[in-house]
This record gives C-alpha cells, structure tokens and sequence, in this order.
C-alpha cells in the first residue's frame, strides 16, 4: 500500500488555505471521492454525497470548493450546514447516500480546518481507500471527465438536522428522561451549538449553555473539551448535576461531575461497561477497545468485570474497525472519543453524554461516586511541537533512551512515543504505580526527544 500523503488518523487536516487544506485540494477530493463512490454503488448513476461542516470561517471556502468537484464529477451534493461529526455520519445512513463528508478540524484552533469521510454506512475509510482517492488527487487523469448532462448539482437540507435529534433522544432508556435535571452545556463554538442544548431541553433538563455564539473564529477558543474551566466553575455554582463539554464537532466530550471534577475518558468507558453488562448488553468474556494510550487502571477494571481489553493503533476509526470485526459493542479514548456500535458508527459526545446520564440514573448514584468506584494509575502526557515527523524508530539517541526507561518502568508501567495524527506533534505519554517514577522517566525521555526532534 502506498504512504499516504494528505490523509492522518482522522482524515486531512491541515491550516486552512494552506497546503494541502486549499480550495484546489478540496476540489480534486470531491472529484475523487465521487469517481469512487460511483463504482461502489450501482443502484443510481449520480453519486449522492453529504456534506456538512462545522463553524470555522474556512468552511464556506472548503464546501464550496469541494461540493463544486462531486458536481463536475457527475455527483449530486446535500448541504447540511453545520452539524456534528457523528450526525453526519449517521444522516448519511438514513438518507441511503453513497458518502457523507465532515469538514472541520475537531478540536483544533479557528485557522485549522480538516476533511472527514463515511462510506454509505457511516463508517470511516480505510487506509487503503484513503490511498486510492490520494492516487487520484494526485493524478487527475484517472478520472474521466463529465461533461453535459452528466454533471452534477448540489442543494442545502435544513431538516437533516431533526433527524440526528431524534436518533440522538433514542439512545437513551425509554424508561428515563431528565425532568428535574441540571445540567451545564459547552458546545465549544461548534458544530452542535443547536442540537444539543436542544436534545437535552426536549429530554426534560434544564440547560445551562456555553459555547453556543460562533462567529468563525471562536470555535474551541477557550471553551469546549479542551478547556473545561468555565463549566467546572458553573457546575458548582448553579448545583448541577453534570457538566458536559463537547469539542467543536461535537465528536467526543468531556464530563464533569456535580463536585466540578473532570473525568477521564478511560473512567466513562469503565463506567459504561459496567453499565452495559449490567444491562445486559455485554456479557462476561466480551471485549472492549481501547487504543495504546488508554490507562492500565481501565484495562484491570474491565479484568475484574470479567471483560477483556484490546488496544489499537490512536484514532477512533481504528476502534471502530476492530469492534466491527470481531462484534465489540464499546470502544473509546481517553481523549472522550466514546464508540456504542449499538447506537452509533463514529464517536459522539452529546450521545456520550447521555449515555452517562443514563448511568446515573440507572444506579441511582451522583456522577461523583459512579466515577469514584475506577482507579487509574498516574499517567503524563507531554506535547512536543516539531518541524517534521521523521521515523522515531530510526532516530539511535531516542530508541537508546526508551529502552532505558522502559526497563525502568518493568512490568508495572508503560512508555509510548508516537506522533500526532492531526497536528505538528510529538506525544510523549508514561504511566505506572508509582508517581515519581512516572514523572522521573517522563522528563528523562522527554528531554532526549526535545534535543533531538523539538
């Protein structure tokens, strides 16, 4: 299989208007994606293609630029405007599309922007299709040309908004609602500025919102996932009972229980498999799935529930890929990335959300002692920003120095090196039972990768 090129662990992303986040990149993907989606699908001769956006500036310029290529590639093209990442995916299910495209840079600033793909059943795409749209991107001569009847045309849809709503609310148990619940809601400037606050209203809550006036700039500034101070602090003083902070397309969140505490990714997905064996849904023996940054502490606490734990490479997709081969019904990041195959084909933080109501209405417990009953061990996580992405396994200093604090981790620890997917980064992430140690190794190694690739 050929490097890719454009595409990382979550599609193309790069600074907007910049190489190769431009128009004409955007162009020719459109082109693409619609010559290969037509050969996947012969029930109609015109591919039909969702595209959705979030609320950056640039998104005007890059839905544009690429619903302009499905059109002259002979595609029909649906306009959602903005809605979050996973409502994407799951409205191009239910409108029997042959792709659906995501445009935004999830948690990243304003002036980034990124391209998402689903095939016709919500999924991300596999490395391989990657590849081959990258292939022909690159040379343009592989795609016919259409001309006459034979292009395409584009028009906007309002009401696909109602439709993620209404499959959001299914999630959860016909036997709840949230009448008499508080609850405070980041939107992060983003994608879900309006359906979530309206999801959790039309459930009965009531609703605190923050993050809810985009202007193009604003988006993940200051608020969202990322920065969950403000709903720490207004969690505490309006008494809610959780905090819920999404990330700009609203793909993954970040709870906060009703003591203004943030909770790990890894403790929400213990959380959750507890529920779902409890529910009934899981049963003993059954996997969960996780990637090679999740915490040892989850990995015993799904032990001891009698579950297995499997890690994949970083990224929600790879999660979603190995739960479909081998039927898992839970997998997630400890960045909030939560996967229930069960209700959804991506990740999704307002159905995430919900989900950890339900928990805490099931067990008829605060956010607080649900999350209290997980321990994990002490984990850092350190972000190096680089130039470049050379191969770390070639880089003699750095394999030297991981040998030597791996060995001083043992059994009992963890050390992973790897790159970031969606920005300029490098991640350096230890974990062990013993705090000292962790912090000790973490600048030993961190000190190394600086000299040699900061």
């Amino acid at each position: 299989m050929t490097k890719r090129k454009f595409f990382g662990t979550d599609g193309i992303r790069g600074k907007a208007n910049v190489y190769p986040m431009t128009g004409e990149v955007a162009f020719s993907l459109g082109r693409a994606v619609t010559e290969h989606f037509k050969k996947q699908n012969t029930r109609r001769k015109k591919p039909l293609i969702i595209v959705g956006k979030d609320t950056r500036l640039s998104c005007y310029m890059l839905e544009q630029a690429f619903s302009a290529g499905v059109c002259s590639q002979g595609g029909e093209v649906v306009l959602t405007g903005p809605l979050p990442t996973p409502g994407i995916a799951f409205v191009t299910k239910s409108m029997r599309a042959d792709a659906g495209i995501m445009i935004s840079a999830s948690h990243n600033p304003y002036y980034d922007n990124g391209i998402k793909i689903f095939d016709a059943n919500g999924f991300k795409l596999p490395d391989d299709v990657e590849s081959h749209l990258e292939e022909m991107i690159v040379d343009p001569s592989k795609l016919p040309v259409m001309t006459n009847g034979d292009l395409g045309n584009a028009k906007r849809l309002r009401e696909v908004f109602g439709r993620y709503l209404v499959h959001c609310k299914a999630a959860l148990d016909d036997r709840f609602d949230m009448e008499g619940m508080r609850v405070v809601l980041d939107c992060a400037n983003g994608a879900a500025y309006k359906v979530a606050p309206m999801m959790f209203r039309e459930l009965g809550a009531e609703v605190f919102a923050l993050g809810v006036e985009p202007n193009g700039k604003n988006i993940n500034l200051e608020c969202g996932s990322l920065y969950p101070n403000k709903t720490k602090e207004k969690v505490k003083e309006y008494r809610a009972d959780l905090g819920v902070c999404l990330d700009g397309d609203a793909d993954r969140c970040v709870i906060v229980d009703e003591l203004g505490k943030v909770v790990d990714g890894d403790v929400l997905i213990a959380c959750f498999a507890r529920l779902l064996l409890d529910q009934g849904h899981l049963k003993k023996g059954d996997t969960v799935v996780g990637t090679i940054m999740s915490n040892l502490g989850l990995e015993n606490y799904l032990l001891s529930l009698g579950l297995k734990f499997h890690r994949t490479k970083v990224g929600d997709r790879y999660i979603i890929e190995y739960m479909r081969k081998n039927n898992c019904l839970l997998g997630g990041e400890p960045s909030g990335h939560l996967i229930f195959r069960q209700n959804s084909t991506t990740g999704d933080g307002a159905l995430a959300a919900l989900k950890m109501v339900e928990c805490k209405l099931y067990y008829k417990k605060t956010v607080s002692q649900l999350t209290g009953e997980v321990t994990l061990y002490p984990q850092v996580l350190k972000n190096i920003v680089v130039s470049s992405k050379p191969p770390i396994e070639d880089n003699k200093p750095i394999q030297k120095c991981l040998a030597t604090v791996e060995k001083k981790m043992g059994t009992k620890g963890r050390v992973v090196l790897r790159y970031s997917g969606t920005e300029p980064k490098i991640r350096v992430m230890v974990e062990g039972e013993d705090k000292n140690l962790v912090d000790e190794v973490c600048e030993e190694l961190m000190n190394v990768v600086k000299e040699e690739l900061g």
